[in-house]
């Protein structure tokens, strides 16, 4: 009982490392976004709604992300270049988060009293998809660093990222 309860506690503490580095990793890049969004439309006034959206959207998108992963999305061409899996797994996990922000538009905009048909119609695809191609360029680095961690395993990654190197050459 004892070493199944380690084994549970060790699978959460893995679990809510994983939550907390990719939802940083994103939340980064959206506040980052959000930034530049708010600059690009002259709204210079800090808006403290839209980085706590962002910093939400990165919990959620690091959920959808892990939920992918338990469910084994994307694994097609891991036998194949870090690089190649790595696209691979942008492109899928990309088309996941852009299918789960459009059943999220659709479950809001029916809370707030449309009907499917009306809830669907009213989604603007074209933002949706400049979003879902940012996502895309965000995932590549993510993935990139995922994939050379499953690779290298994730004992000597972390050696290679965050331990001091002896030797100086």
């Amino acid at each position: 009982m004892s070493s199944e309860h380690s084994g549970w506690k060790q699978k959460l503490k893995h679990e809510l490392r994983e939550m907390l580095v990719l939802s940083g990793y994103l939340a980064f890049f959206f506040c980052a976004l959000t930034t530049y969004k708010m600059f690009l439309l002259n709204q210079y006034e800090i808006d403290e709604w839209s980085y706590g959206f962002a910093l939400i959207n990165a919990l959620v998108v690091a959920k959808v992300i892990l939920i992918g992963q338990y469910a084994k999305i994307g694994r097609k061409h891991e036998d194949k270049s870090i690089f190649i899996s790595a696209i691979w797994k942008s492109f899928v996990f990309g088309l996941l988060v852009f299918a789960f922000h459009i059943v999220e538009e659709v479950i809001k905009r029916m809370i707030h009293g449309a009907d499917v048909e009306k809830a669907s119609r009213a989604i603007r695809f074209d933002e949706m998809g400049a979003r879902t191609v940012v996502v895309f360029c965000c995932f590549i680095p993510l993935f990139m660093f995922l994939e050379l961690r499953r690779v290298m395993g994730e004992e000597e990654f972390r050696a290679l990222f965050f331990k001091k190197r002896s030797g100086g050459q």
